[in-house]
């Protein structure tokens, strides 16, 4: 199956905190996306591995996507090396993407700027005849995505461009709601962590809403960028 756009998260939820009206944008246009989950999250301290495959699965649905997987690498302790980088190389060269969404490039969790920096490594290595890889039994042909975004999470990270989200934050709101173990309920018993204050689920609309206001809309996402974007004309800008 060949991908529009592919997005990563170290994280299952991450894609969602921070690109779902992009790849719900996308989605309503005719793309076709697909998520990969580097880790099954299984060091958050709320809920499990378990209970979060199936929030993630859940999420998927809301969103439409064409696939989800999980890499199912140790969550906090995976590295940017060899091991690593042909199992992304894998993904890519499996769904041949155009556009590859992924984690900030820095933030408070360590995995975030980990998974940003390996699979930005990938995408670029994955575009090596050189490096032989093979999926279930077949070989695979090299591939390199066009393009690379990092999309903002925890940090408020400077946006090198942003995408008009107008229309689509309640399924946004939905999908992220569907890890109904990790944020905002009243009514839990887990212990509290950095993202299942009610401030911080209220923090996620405020964000769009600023940086929509800031680009002239109502709701926006924020990417920054590995090298210069080109438009056609000064038109094209909004």
């Amino acid at each position: 199956m060949k991908l529009d756009i592919l997005a990563f998260g170290a994280h299952p939820d991450d894609v969602e905190l921070g690109c779902a009206g992009t790849i719900l944008k996308e989605i309503s246009l005719g793309k076709t996306v697909g998520i990969v989950d580097l880790t099954r999250g299984e060091l958050g301290t709320r809920g499990s591995a378990e209970i979060r495959d199936q929030e993630a699965n859940a999420a998927a649905k809301i969103l439409g996507v064409s696939v989800r997987e999980n890499l199912e690498m140790r969550d906090g302790f995976f590295v940017n090396d060899e091991e690593h980088q042909l199992q992304i190389i894998k993904m890519i060269r499996k769904y041949k993407p155009e556009i590859v969404l992924c984690n900030a490039i820095d933030d408070r969790h360590i995995d975030h700027g980990k998974g940003s920096k390996l699979v930005s490594d990938s995408c670029f290595l994955s575009g090596l005849m050189k490096i032989e890889t093979e999926l279930e039994g077949e070989k695979q042909t090299a591939w390199r995505p066009k393009l690379v975004y990092h999309y903002i999470q925890w940090k408020n990270i400077e946006p090198d461009f942003v995408v008009d989200i107008t229309g689509f934050t309640d399924r946004k709101t939905e999908s992220i709601l569907a890890y109904g173990s990790q944020f905002y309920d009243p009514s839990s018993k887990e212990p509290e962590s950095p993202i299942s204050s009610k401030n911080f689920l209220e923090s996620l609309n405020y964000r769009t809403r600023d940086l929509g206001r800031l680009a002239g809309v109502d709701h926006a996402e924020g990417f920054t960028v590995e090298r210069y974007l080109a438009v056609n004309s000064l038109a094209d800008l909004k």
